[in-house]
């Protein structure tokens, strides 16, 4: 039997991706044609790390955290909970209690209908700062959104993402899920090996698990 195939969850990188209002955008060009080497194209990129599909080391947000070179690549492969809460105006422990949590140690969240990578959104779904004792308590440790950031996008105080550091909960932004169907799926998101860094863009990845059960308690 053929196993199911990968899901691209990945935000393209191009010329008209969004990027933080004043970061810097993403180009991509040739630094040398093949005409001029006689043997090869070689290209080069300019870009924010925290532009597409992306995770944020400690060290974004904290100066003593761990920088994403630090960071065990296991965080980033293995099981993963998808969640639709496209229809929430507000996230914390009382929308997600009803979800079977111990089923993964990663969730990924789908809190809008549509993504349109080329456009940075006026505004994302809050999530509740307690939401990092609550994944904790429940096994979780990657956190995963398909908005550029967990806070609020006028945020200074980053409260979810001290919140969910504190507990041991990575962050991952940026991720498609608008063709998603919820459920259970394996996931792929690996940082570059940047040393030093405080985020890196990631490929990231799905595909279902074959399993049995009930996705929340109340099915």
């Amino acid at each position: 039997m053929m196993s199911a195939k990968w899901i691209d969850i990945t935000q393209p990188l191009n010329s008209r991706i969004a990027h933080w209002p004043g970061d810097v955008p993403f180009s991509y060009e040739l630094s040398y044609t093949k005409a001029e080497t006689g043997s090869v194209n070689i290209g080069r990129i300019t870009t924010s790390l925290h532009t597409g599909t992306h995770v944020d080391s400690p060290f974004h947000f904290d100066h003593e955290g761990k920088q994403i070179h630090q960071l065990d690549v296991e965080i980033f492969i293995g099981k993963a909970l998808v969640i639709d809460a496209s229809n929430l105006d507000y996230i914390g422990p009382q929308q997600l209690e009803v979800y079977r949590l111990d089923r993964a140690e990663r969730v990924l969240l789908r809190t809008t209908s549509k993504i349109v990578p080329t456009s940075f959104p006026g505004k994302v779904t809050p999530l509740d700062p307690v939401l990092g004792p609550f994944l904790k308590e429940k096994g979780v440790f990657l956190l995963g959104v398909d908005v550029p950031s967990v806070d609020a996008l006028n945020s200074k105080e980053m409260e979810v993402h001290h919140s969910l550091h504190k507990n041991g909960v990575h962050i991952l932004e940026n991720i498609v899920l608008d063709h998603v169907e919820p459920g259970l799926y394996e996931v792929v998101a690996l940082p570059l090996f940047i040393e030093g860094a405080d985020g890196s863009p990631v490929r990231a990845i799905i595909r279902p698990i074959e399993e049995g059960g009930i996705l929340h308690d109340n099915e």
